[in-house]
């Protein structure tokens, strides 16, 4: 098995203490320098864009009770050159860097031939970029940026269209990053058929406008480039992509197999995620998988992992277990009351089942019978958790006690 570490920037209410963003930061840089001392691969950073408590002040709050900002990182790649600095080791991943806001995929792939340029410029420098991209959590990240439904055809089918429209965003980040010169008429055709619509009433509606605007062709509707553009080249021309590792974070097949046409691309893939869905996309990127990225690999595909561990001395293995398992209780039911203000029970009961939780060797066996010994893992230990003496004790624990053994 392969250990990353996960980390959430998470500024949220836990018992009723919220740290300081400053405080959030010198945590963040504790826990990724204690990481690369005990030998985690990667510091998988979640990103965010725009504050989660602003937007509580417009219609259709996409998380009116949540208390503070779901996470801190807005660019990965500042914070990487930061990370870099003051480790020796460990890789830096984004989980994940929306390539929709802030310029769109053009803006995010100069950004990254930047920071791969600076990166590179120390000859001995073989650490890696693991870029993790997608199209977002929240809408409201996007909106600003021109990224909703204008057209009826739009307004029709907009939660099919926007992922057309984030597979165009794929397209053009990856062969800009590759370093073609393209224009918005070089772009692979995207089309809107009968089997993109769960509800055959709105396929109906959605051919009904496309007639009128002209854009039925044999049975689907073709879609313009979101992003009309003249041929661009993106600069710098020169950096090496040898330090940069992609993956791509959606669950979406045709994304998948896209984005791999242009250059070897993994897959993001929740703890949550059925097993059988898991291995249906491990058979299908044995066959998709970009060949100059070699043979697909099970550690091409990092999966989160929530993590609670108790190692107290001086009582019991069962004593331990009580305690870690509460404390994953008590975060899933603060999570749930800062998401939904309501709760419900089984709903925190299926998360709890879906965390790893007890002593060392519990976690341990968890690991074993749940996970292929060949997996990526994004061990999450900062959930809904600011006590950083707490979270480096879990961290060292687990590579003392437990990774050793896989």
């Amino acid at each position: 098995m392969k250990f990353d570490l996960f980390l959430s920037i998470c500024q949220t209410e836990v018992e009723g203490y919220k740290p300081s963003e400053r405080v959030m930061f010198q945590n963040f840089f504790d826990q990724v320098k204690l990481a690369d001392q005990l030998g985690y691969e990667t510091a998988w950073v979640a990103e965010t864009h725009l504050s989660c408590q602003i937007q509580k002040e417009n219609k259709g709050s996409v998380i009116p009770h949540f208390l503070g900002e779901i996470g801190l990182n807005t660019d990965i790649l500042q914070l990487a050159h930061k990370v870099f600095a003051q480790t020796q080791r460990i890789n830096v991943g984004s989980a994940i860097r929306n390539i929709i806001c802030n310029g769109g995929p053009i803006a995010h792939a100069e950004a990254v031939k930047t920071f791969l340029t600076l990166h590179g410029m120390d000859p001995a420098e073989g650490r890696k970029l693991q870029l993790g991209f997608a199209a977002g959590r929240f809408p409201f990240s996007n909106t600003p940026y021109g990224f909703f439904p204008k057209t009826d055809l739009e307004h029709a089918a907009w939660d099919v269209i926007k992922n057309k429209y984030f597979q165009q965003a794929t397209e053009i980040f990856l062969r800009l990053i590759k370093g073609e010169h393209l224009s918005s008429a070089d772009l692979s055709a995207r089309k809107l058929s009968a089997k993109d619509f769960r509800d055959p009433a709105q396929w109906e509606v959605v051919q009904k406008i496309a007639m009128k605007e002209g854009s039925l062709e044999g049975g689907q509707v073709c879609l313009k480039p979101h992003w009309q553009f003249e041929k661009v080249g993106v600069i710098p021309f020169e950096p090496s992509l040898q330090n940069l590792k992609l993956t791509i974070g959606s669950h979406d097949p045709e994304a998948q197999i896209l984005a791999n046409q242009f250059l070897p691309v993994g897959v993001f893939n929740l703890s949550i995620t059925p097993p059988e869905v898991i291995e249906e996309t491990h058979r299908r990127m044995q066959e998709c998988f970009h060949p100059t990225g070699g043979a697909w690999k099970r550690e091409n595909m990092p999966r989160t992992v929530m993590v609670f561990m108790d190692d107290t001395k001086g009582i019991s293995d069962s004593e331990k277990t009580m305690r870690a398992k509460k404390m994953a209780e008590t975060a899933w039911v603060n999570y749930w009351k800062a998401m939904e203000k309501t709760l419900d029970p089984k709903k925190v009961e299926s998360a709890v089942t879906n965390t790893i939780a007890g002593h060392p060797k519990e976690v341990l066996e968890k690991l074993k019978s749940k996970y292929h010994p060949e997996d990526r893992l994004m061990l999450w230990f900062d959930f809904n958790n600011h006590d950083n003496e707490q979270v480096m004790a879990t961290m060292r624990t687990f590579i003392e006690k437990v990774a050793p053994h896989l």
